[in-house]
């Protein structure tokens, strides 16, 4: 067995030990942990296959952003997960239906499965097909080539996603004190003081 092919199920093995792990698991901060786990050996395969650019975005996306953001969220909420779990227990036989017809779906998918032209070229690492070019500079050339205004429509979606999540859990509490600078700026001192005339000995 060569290292490469160790290295492959070594990855693939913790891979799937993490997604399974990160269902099955009790305490949701473990399950977190274990979900970055599965995101660093999908990355180690996306290596493997010779993508360095797609794991190092894998990294540096999910791992290092979106399941730190995941991990603060469960540690700082206070969650009464038992409470969750029993919710979720009575919408279990929809989810094995579910499961189930997802299940078909790929088993049908993998049935009428064909392989594209140019595989002999994609299975060697850092090849692309037609050229010397290093996967990275492929993949930037086809994203802000021929996909460049879907590219920025898929980022003003997000922006506006961004905006309306913002917008949507706003809320103004007449109960907190906050910052008027306007108000701060256009005060008249003379107004905003007040000479007292202490006596000796006495108090305000």
């Amino acid at each position: 067995m060569t290292p490469i092919v160790l290295a492959f199920y070594l990855f693939a093995i913790s891979c799937i030990a993490g997604g399974l792990f990160t269902v099955i698991s009790r305490n949701p901060v473990h399950s977190v942990l274990w979900l970055i786990l599965a995101f660093l050996s999908a990355a180690g395969l996306f290596v493997l296959l010779g993508a360095e650019f797609v794991a190092m975005l894998l990294v540096i996306v999910y791992v290092g952003a979106v399941a730190v953001l995941f991990l603060f969220v469960v540690m700082m909420l206070d969650v009464d997960f038992a409470e969750l779990k029993g919710e979720l227990a009575r919408y279990m036989p929809l989810a094995l239906l579910i499961g189930v017809v997802i299940l078909m779906q790929l088993a049908m998918a993998f049935g009428v499965w064909t392989t594209a032209e140019g595989i002999e070229v994609a299975a060697q690492p850092d090849a692309v097909a037609g050229g010397g070019d290093h996967n990275t500079d492929a993949i930037g050339r086809v994203l802000y080539d021929e996909y460049f205004l879907l590219f920025q429509l898929s980022g003003l979606i997000l922006l506006v996603a961004m905006v309306g999540a913002i917008v949507l859990t706003l809320r103004h509490r007449s109960d907190v004190k906050r910052q008027n600078v306007l108000a701060q700026m256009y005060r008249d001192p003379a107004t905003a003081m007040e000479l007292k005339d202490v006596k000796p000995g006495q108090g305000l």
